[in-house]
Order: C-alpha cells, then structure tokens, then sequence
C-alpha cells in the first residue's frame, strides 16, 4: 500500500491505495508545532482504526506547503514505518512543464493537481480550481504545461477575516445559502461569502477560456478542495474531484520507483 501525504494550511490530507485504487482518505488539522510521535502515532491509528494495517505501507510520498513541519512529518514516517519519505520537490519527476518566471514558487499541491489533471485527460486543456484555505484556478495546456494562474483568499480565510476585522461579525457555518438575500446578518455573510466564490470562479475560468485557451470548446473544468462540494449545483466544473492531489501524488511517485 501507499501513503500519500498533502500537508496544507489548514488541514493533513491523507490517502491510502492500494495500487490505483484509494482504500482510504482522512485529515487532520495542521499544527506547526507537532511533534514526530503526534504525527506518527495519529497516521497508524488511523490506519488501525479503519482496518488497515500499518505495516502493509510500502512507499510514502509527500507534498506539503508548511514548510515548518516538514521536518516532524518526514521523521515520523521513518520512525513509525520506517519509510524515508519521497517528497514532492525540485528534482522529481512530474512529467510537467512549468511555463512560469519562478518555477520554484509553484506550490506542490498545485503541481499534484496538475499532474493528476493531464494523467485523466492527457488530450486537453485543463483549469483546476481547488477550493481550500486558499482558492486558487491553473491552467494546464494539453502539451502538458503548467501555464499559471490565480491565487485568491478561500472561504474560511474570507470568512475569518471579516470576524477578526470587524467588531460586531462573527464566525458563520459555511454552508450553500438558500437565498442570495440573507435576512439575518448570519444569512448575509453566508451569502456574502458563497457568491463572492462563485462569482471569482466564473469570471476566471471565463477570463482563462477567452484569454488563455483563446476560446477553446475542448477546456475541462476541473473541480478539487474541502469546499469544491458547495458548488455541485452551479454547472461550474465538467468534473469534482475531491482528492485530485492525492492522485497527483500516487501518479509522481509510480514515476519516481
């Protein structure tokens, strides 16, 4: 089995396959300051808890951008699998091209969606929006090239910013309003913060259709990120794939062994 491992703002993606197929997905909140046995005792539990046995895992691959726990996550796979992990850095195979001024700053979640992307549909032009701490929209063309993209504030950031700036806004669940209207000022942040999202994906994929993909009819929209789900109903995306990076990160190592 493998263990794929995206380490992002918020929250420790994790999946377990078994050669193509994922056996297993769970998360856990990201702490910077988490110790090696925090981390490796809360991988093998879980894998114990949902009848999987730690010792079956063969490969570990991950991606993090959280620089801060690199170091505990990578000791706590070679000390509670004894596994030195593979990551996801300059030097990797990819198969990707990263058509940008800095590859370097390309972040290696987005590369993980990204190569999942052109592994699924390897002959077309591809936009992936991932919807997670930050919202973010890439361009991959069908010659395998990471064009570049757009980076804004996601859902829980927008959200938690107008609490932490303003004296009478609280935190709202994050939900799908059932009204564009809100009647409560809860109502009218939930509404506030869906359509904000909304509204940023249209005009992006329409501006990246027109302006980078010069019209293009063959364009798949691809979908990823905790928050992907709330926009099921709006006809934005050809596909949602809410472990995009995980597959992305099973792809590179297949490529890496």
């Amino acid at each position: 089995m493998i263990l794929c491992i995206d380490i992002g703002n918020t929250h420790i993606f994790c999946g377990i396959f078994k050669k193509d197929e994922l056996l297993l997905k769970f998360r856990h909140p990201t702490q910077t300051d988490s110790s090696s046995d925090q981390i490796g005792i809360f991988l093998k539990n879980a894998l114990k808890e949902n009848s999987l046995d730690p010792n079956a895992i063969e490969n570990i691959i991950i991606s993090s951008v959280v620089p801060s726990i690199d170091y505990s996550m990578k000791a706590a796979c070679v000390k509670y699998f004894n596994i030195m992990p593979m990551e996801l850095k300059p030097g990797i195979k990819t198969g990707l091209k990263l058509n940008v001024k800095n590859p370097l700053e390309v972040g290696a979640d987005r590369i993980a969606n990204a190569v999942a992307a052109i592994h699924y549909f390897n002959d077309k032009d591809i936009i992936v929006v991932d919807l997670g701490t930050a919202t973010t929209a890439c361009c991959i063309s069908k010659e395998k090239e990471f064009l570049g993209g757009v980076i804004l504030p996601g859902y829980k950031t927008s959200m938690q910013a107008l609490h932490q700036n303003t004296a009478k806004l609280a935190p709202v669940n994050i939900i799908k309003p059932r009204s564009p209207l809100g009647k409560t000022t809860e109502e009218n942040i939930q509404s506030g913060l869906y359509y904000c999202q909304l509204g940023a994906i249209k005009e992006i994929t329409h501006q990246f259709i027109t302006t980078t993909f010069h019209h293009s009819k063959d364009v798949v929209i691809l979908g990823t990120g905790g928050y992907a789900y709330l926009f099921e109903q709006e006809k934005l995306f050809d596909k949602i794939v809410t472990d995009l990076t995980l597959h992305g990160l099973l792809v590179i190592l297949n490529r890496n062994i």
